[in-house]
């Protein structure tokens, strides 16, 4: 079943007189389950799509699908609620609260849900435990390596139950090992069913996925499956 579907998805920016399309005439299908990549060069376009997609900024023109549904029949409070409900992010920059647990920032999308408070905690520690920190439950970032922090922030990513994770960059300040233990996680989420949307300049963390696709100036210059036999295995082999 198809969870996302783009035709012909431009995006133009205006300062003034001057006008900057980022992008122009996307169309792609993402299904359910699936586990994308998202590859380009700096200026690509990747960023934006990612903004498009996970209701963070609306298109100038074209047409976006989530769940059968069009993005123009959303007013802004409904994709407020969508993008607590049904979507997780993960940043490069992971964004947690500093001066909070684990625990603590992993609850915090609860926080603007529907779900009872009385459940909040057993949903978070059910998180935590699926990225492997419930030893640090009580840490606060500052007590935390940079590949715990991302796993952190996956977590407050899943807590929510969302059908798509939009993951930037998960692995951009991380080492090869750190990467590879964050890249296993959002693999778990992948094959307990999740929609997995990544973007990355990383050819390695890319082919973590089943399908790359690739743009160039704002354009779709690719799209093709990824040769399962490379992935999977090369961060832990480091």
């Amino acid at each position: 079943m198809a969870l996302i579907e783009v035709e012909n998805l431009t995006k133009t920016y205006h300062d003034g007189t001057v006008e900057t399309r980022v992008l122009q005439d996307i169309s792609l299908t993402i299904q359910a389950g699936e586990f994308i990549a998202v590859m380009g060069p700096s200026g690509s376009g990747k960023s934006t799509l990612l903004h498009l997609l996970g209701f963070l900024d609306r298109p100038t023109s074209g047409a976006y699908r989530f769940a059968d549904r069009l993005m123009t029949d959303y007013s802004d409070d409904d994709l407020a609620r969508l993008r607590n409900q049904k979507i997780g992010f993960i940043f490069q920059a992971f964004n947690l609260l500093p001066r909070a647990t684990v625990l603590e920032n992993v609850k915090l999308p609860l926080v603007y849900s529907a779900i009872p408070e009385d459940s909040w905690e057993l949903k978070a520690r059910a998180a935590i435990e699926t990225v492997g920190l419930t030893a640090r439950l009580n840490y606060e970032p500052a007590q935390l390596s940079g590949g715990e922090k991302q796993r952190v922030a996956i977590a407050r990513a899943l807590v929510t139950n969302p059908a798509v994770i939009f993951a930037d960059e998960p692995t951009g300040n991380l080492d090869s090992r750190s990467g590879g233990q964050v890249m296993a996680a959002i693999q778990t989420l992948h094959a307990d069913g999740r929609t997995i949307v990544l973007i990355t300049h990383e050819t390695y963390t890319a082919e973590y996925a089943e399908r790359i696709i690739r743009l160039r100036d704002g354009q779709i210059e690719s799209d093709e499956p990824v040769a399962k036999q490379r992935a999977g295995e090369k961060l832990f082999n480091k």
